[in-house]
């Protein structure tokens, strides 16, 4: 691989756009169009051979599209799939900002405590009370109270192209259950490797103040592995890709190596390299592992570095003593053991 810009921030194209709603244009050319929720999901892109696959892949009719606003013409599909199935791509994807919007563009984005823009504290919180996030469904304005702002990335894998779908949603119950999912997926794979999920829109009912209400909310679930299996590491990418392929099956059943043994039984510092890179080819690799493995290269090291005993002197008839010779002595070569990979690099390849 050749090299890259160490400052640059490294992400994938994004191709198009998830959606969980939809605009319906009014008669009256004075008033704006008339949102409306979807059952199931939309797909929109600047380039109609993407959209063109997501309909022949989940059903629906390609349409011109002009997004609100001044935004470029798009085409987009409302499809006929309440679930999709897709990829979460290394690193971390979920995005979240209580944001307000209006013509001029961004006007507040907040994490909740500190407004960005201005570096004020949370102007909604200070408005209108820890309650705000209810104000909003009651004031049922863009232009007053913040909208909890959650982006999620995602890799949708039977669509041509590598990159990523962006999905967006105002929710306030996506918006606690998104993070939850995606950071205890990422506590268990340090944001690396690919994880099978499925993204569904799940119609809810909360009643309140005597009064029932309908609305969706976009879930995201471990598709295909156990949580087991997703939280123990970064899973192999033939998992990732077909959860319920032959393939896959046979990494997620295959039995663990014993690594710590084969360590205890290593006879030379690059025994126990084999060992590391097995474990790093297998997915294996983890803190505590590189731990012991440096731990027993230390000991190897420390062993062959040990002078043999020196024989204890005898006379001879006449009762003297052989001389002894001392040779001056090489300085010793310093160097400690930063990973496994490295140590004794001049002696192997």
């Amino acid at each position: 691989m050749g090299s890259r810009i160490r400052t640059a921030q490294k992400q994938a194209r994004e191709l198009g756009r998830l959606r969980t709603g939809y605009s319906i244009p009014s008669d009256d050319p004075k008033k704006r169009a008339r949102p409306v929720k979807s059952t199931t999901w939309v797909v929109s892109s600047h380039a109609e051979h993407y959209v063109t696959a997501a309909a022949a892949a989940w059903g629906g009719t390609v349409e011109r599209w002009q997004p609100q606003g001044n935004g470029a013409p798009q085409f987009r599909v409302i499809t006929e799939a309440e679930h999709l199935d897709a990829i979460l791509p290394p690193g971390d994807p979920l995005s979240q900002a209580n944001e307000m919007w209006n013509k001029g563009g961004c006007a507040r984005r907040c994490d909740g405590q500190t407004e960005q823009i201005s570096r004020h504290p949370c102007l909604c919180l200070a408005e209108h009370g820890p309650d705000w996030h209810i104000l909003r469904q009651e004031l049922r304005t863009k232009d007053k109270v913040c909208a909890p702002t959650s982006r999620l990335n995602v890799v949708l894998p039977d669509m041509p192209d590598v990159g990523v779908y962006r999905l967006e949603t105002h929710s306030f119950y996506a918006a606690n259950e998104l993070a939850g999912t995606v950071d205890m997926v990422l506590s268990g794979t340090g944001g690396k490797g690919l994880v099978p999920v499925t993204l569904r829109i799940e119609p809810r009912t909360r009643v309140a103040g005597g009064k029932t209400k309908q609305f969706p909310v976009v879930v995201v679930e471990i598709r295909g592995v156990t949580t087991r299996q997703a939280l123990t590491g970064p899973l192999p990418t033939a998992v990732a890709l077909d959860p319920t392929g032959a393939r896959a099956v046979a990494a997620i059943e295959a039995p663990r190596p014993d690594y710590l043994s084969r360590a205890a039984g290593a006879l030379s510092v690059d025994d126990v390299q084999d060992v590391y890179r097995d474990a790093h080819a297998a997915g294996h690799l983890n803190d505590e592992l590189v731990a012991a493995l440096s731990k027993r290269a230390e000991e190897l090291k420390a062993e062959t570095a040990a002078p043999a005993a020196a024989p204890v002197p005898e006379p001879d008839e006449d009762g003297a003593y052989p001389a002894e010779v001392i040779d001056d002595a090489e300085p010793e070569q310093s160097g400690g053991w930063p990973a496994v990979a490295q140590a004794g690099s001049g002696a192997r390849a």
